[in-house]
C-alpha cells in the first residue's frame, strides 16, 4: 500500500483529498503546514507527496527545497498560480508535476497513479552505467574493480547523471542538486567539477563517461 502525504492548510481540501485517496486504497497522512510536513518526513518515508504552495509559515517553495534534501519521492504541487514562470521554477526546484487550482480529483488521482508506477531511482542501492558502479549505501564508486575517489559534490553530480542516464541536465539542475542553492551562472565552478569527475574516471581506466551537450548542459556519454 503506497503512503501519501497531503500538505494542504485548507481543512476542507485536505479532508477531501484524504478521503478520496483513501478510497483508492492509499494510506494517506495530512499535514496543515510546512513545518508539520517536515516533521512527518523525519519520522517516516512517503511514496508520494502532494504539496500546496500557499502554506502558513514556511512557503511551499521552501518546503519543496527541504523535501528534496530528504527524499526523491515524487512531489505533485498544487497552486492557484498558472503562470509559465511559476511552473518552470517549481519543476527546477524538484517538483515532478504541477496542477493549477481548482482541479479535478480524478485528474489528480490519475497523475498520482502514473507517478507511483515508476518508483524513484533512489530506491536502488546500486546505480550502474557501462562499467561504472555507484553503491549508495557505502557511498563508493568503482569502475570495474578500481575505486573512483570523489568529493561530496562530485559524488552528487555523478549520482544525478546515473539516476537518469538518458537525460541531459542543465547547469541550473546540476548546481541546485550539488550545491543545494540557486544557480547564479557559476559556469566555471560546474565545469571544474565535471572536469574532475572525467579525469578521475579516466585515471581508473575509463573513457569519456560524461559528454557536453552544447547550449544545454551535460549527460552520460552514449554508447
Amino acid at each position: 500500500m503506497a503512503e501519501i502525504l497531503i500538505v494542504e492548510d485548507d481543512n476542507n481540501i485536505n479532508a477531501m483529498l484524504r478521503e478520496a485517496l483513501g478510497r483508492k486504497g492509499y494510506s494517506v497522512t495530512g499535514a496543515y503546514s510546512g513545518t508539520e510536513a517536515l516533521l512527518h518526513l523525519r519520522e517516516r518515508k512517503f511514496d508520494l507527496i502532494v504539496l500546496d504552495l500557499m502554506l502558513p509559515g514556511l512557503s511551499g517553495e521552501e518546503v519543496l527545497r527541504e523535501i528534496r534534501k530528504k527524499t526523491l519521492s515524487p512531489v505533485i504541487v498544487l497552486s492557484a498560480k498558472d503562470e509559465l514562470d511559476s511552473k518552470v521554477e517549481l519543476l527546477t526546484l524538484g517538483a515532478d508535476d504541477y496542477m493549477t487550482k481548482p482541479f479535478a480529483i480524478a485528474e489528480l488521482e490519475a497523475r498520482i497513479h502514473a507517478r507511483l508506477r515508476h518508483p524513484p531511482a533512489a530506491e536502488k542501492t546500486e546505480l550502474t552505467y557501462k562499467d561504472l558502479c555507484m553503491n549508495r549505501e557505502k557511498k563508493k564508486v568503482t569502475l570495474g574493480d578500481r575505486a573512483v575517489p570523489l568529493t561530496g559534490r562530485e559524488y552528487r553530480i555523478l549520482e544525478l547523471f546515473l539516476e537518469h542516464p538518458e537525460k541531459v541536465y542543465t547547469k541550473n539542475e546540476i548546481y541546485q542538486c550539488a550545491w543545494e542553492d540557486y544557480y547564479m551562472g557559476e559556469d566555471k565552478t560546474i565545469n571544474v567539477h565535471i572536469s574532475n569527475i572525467r579525469q578521475k574516471i579516466k585515471k581508473a581506466g575509463g573513457g569519456d563517461y560524461i559528454e557536453t551537450v552544447w547550449g544545454i548542459g551535460f549527460r552520460l556519454a552514449e554508447e
